[in-house]
């Protein structure tokens, strides 16, 4: 990588954010299309987000994206939103037009990218999606248009039930279901999917996000952290085809990608770069 005075800077704002493997993936991306281009990781503490926000219009940056804290936080320092965005009430992707600073949320159709390129159909299938956060918000955008009916389960009732809400704004199949109906074994029998969006199972002695021995081979059980999880690992042992979030990562930065640079990107070589 050649840095000149004419390099294009990107990068990512979250706190912490060392862990990122967002700067190899992009980087990578840029190296294989000789785009004088570089990317990479900005500790940004909640205090300074709007400082760092501005500081995008200010260094002509050609665009963040935003990890946790920052996704909701964000959206008060920027003049626009996408359609998906708005909805989701949070960004992970800014992109800079001479100043103008627009706010996208990747992460839904990144997840649903993946689940295509696993060979995993959602078309009029019965989903569970368990928790009602961010990330359930950004996959429900997109998953209830697509299933016969979408279930979501979530600790706290309330917000899960303002998510099963707005979701049903859009499509008219979603359903929230209490305890009593997450743990009967009838009804977990019944679902084609599973979508674990919390984030139990980032450490190996967290809970496991359902009761494993309600699951049958014929499951599918997806979770949105970048590794295969205990609960992941269970369900392959149980015959379930499982999916972790890698892909996911994988195709919101592709995406992100596009929304930056107009270009495609060679999605082999950012892949590669994710390990």
């Amino acid at each position: 990588m050649d840095i000149n005075g004419k390099t294009k800077v990107f990068g990512i704002f979250g706190l912490p954010v060392e862990h990122s493997l967002s700067p190899a993936m992009h980087n990578a991306a840029f190296s294989a299309l000789g785009m004088d281009c570089c990317y990479v990781a900005f500790p940004v503490g909640s205090d300074m987000l709007g400082n760092a926000v501005n500081a995008v219009r200010a260094l002509n940056l050609g665009g963040v994206n935003i990890t946790v804290p920052h996704k909701e936080n964000v959206i008060p320092f920027l003049d626009a939103l996408s359609e998906e965005a708005s909805f989701m009430g949070a960004v992970n992707t800014i992109k800079n037009e001479d100043g103008r600073l627009t706010g996208h949320n990747t992460d839904g159709r990144g997840f649903m990218r993946s689940l295509s390129e696993s060979g995993i159909p959602c078309k009029d299938r019965k989903i569970l999606m368990i928790g009602a956060g961010g990330a359930a918000r950004a996959v429900g955008y997109h998953l209830c248009r697509d299933a016969e009916t979408l279930y979501i389960y979530n600790r706290g009732g309330e917000r899960g039930k303002a998510l099963a809400q707005a979701l049903n704004n859009l499509s008219g199949n979603v359903r929230l279901i209490d305890k009593d109906g997450f743990g009967d074994a009838d009804f977990i029998f019944g679902i084609d999917i599973i979508v674990n969006t919390t984030p139990l199972g980032l450490k190996d002695d967290d809970p496991m996000p359902m009761d494993m021995v309600l699951l049958k081979p014929s499951h599918t059980i997806c979770d949105l952290i970048y590794k295969d999880t205990p609960m992941l690992r269970r369900a392959a042992a149980l015959g379930c085809k499982t999916l972790n979030g890698k892909g996911m990562l994988l195709w919101q930065g592709v995406l992100a990608f596009e929304i930056w640079t107009g270009v495609t990107p060679p999605v082999d070589v950012m892949r590669k770069a994710l390990g």
